[in-house]
């Protein structure tokens, strides 16, 4: 047990500790870099916008819009990864050069291996949510087939939903802990240097783990913005998406250091 945790501690990069003030920085950072490209992160934003709601009226067309609620929930385990463009867009600003919309699209091909790898990882975690949803759903319902109007009317009109969302609250609350632990600071790192999926995950963990307690608040903030762009059926994720992006990017340079590479 020894070896392995000097072995992870060597395979960490050196992370740094902040204040309890800096989720509040890292937002101001992130609005700042917002305002610095306004057209390309709004772009950036409504182009998830339109994905979303493709994928509803997808959803809706072949009679499986009950997906959408866990899909929405499960949203955090993909949000590093969508964000890419993103963390580059903060990036290019932190060193002065040009911006343009063909360099947040076209991001991932800094470090393209490890960051498909670790897109698969997250949406292997989201599979797992899914079923882990549907599992708890036949828990509480039985033989109760799932459709939008049965999970709509029991989770907001009825109290039998209550015990089913604590439960999948609690249990979902879990499982994105842990995508949180070794994804916060991943996916800009992966862009950023030249390092391994290992390497970044574990260096993500070493980072929340000195800083647990800021990082609890990160979180929470994350989930209040995407929360908040989801509950206005979309269209303020075009605003709250960027801004968490470029927040992330600032999050990942103070908690693993300011040394551009």
């Amino acid at each position: 047990m020894a070896d392995v945790s000097q072995t992870s501690r060597s395979l960490a990069l050196p992370v740094q500790r902040v204040g309890v003030d800096a989720p509040w920085v890292w937002l101001s950072a992130g609005w700042r870099d917002f305002r610095g490209a306004p057209a390309i992160s709004l772009t950036y934003g409504a182009g998830f916008v339109a994905v979303s709601f493709l994928l509803t009226f997808g959803l809706w067309a072949v009679d499986l819009l009950y997906l959408v609620l866990p899909l929405a929930a499960g949203f955090m385990f993909l949000g590093p990864v969508v964000c890419i463009g993103l963390y580059e867009v903060s990036r290019r600003l932190e060193r002065g050069e040009p911006v343009t919309l063909r360099d947040a699209v076209m991001a991932w091909r800094a470090n393209p291996g490890s960051i498909a790898i670790m897109g698969l990882i997250l949406m292997m975690f989201l599979l797992v949510w899914i079923r882990i949803a549907f599992l708890i759903f036949a828990l509480f319902f039985g033989g109760q087939l799932a459709s939008w109007e049965f999970l709509v009317t029991t989770l907001f009109f009825s109290i039998d939903g209550i015990p089913f969302l604590l439960v999948g609250t609690v249990v979902g609350g879990v499982l994105a802990a842990g995508v949180f632990a070794i994804s916060a600071v991943a996916l800009p790192l992966l862009l950023d240097r030249d390092v391994g999926v290992l390497r970044a995950m574990i260096t993500s963990i070493a980072a929340v783990a000195k800083n647990w307690r800021v990082l609890i608040g990160w979180g929470a903030l994350i989930v209040l913005f995407t929360g908040a762009g989801l509950v206005t059926f979309y269209v303020g994720l075009a605003v709250t998406l960027p801004l968490i992006g470029h927040a992330s990017w600032h999050a990942y340079r103070d908690l693993v250091g300011t040394d551009i590479r």
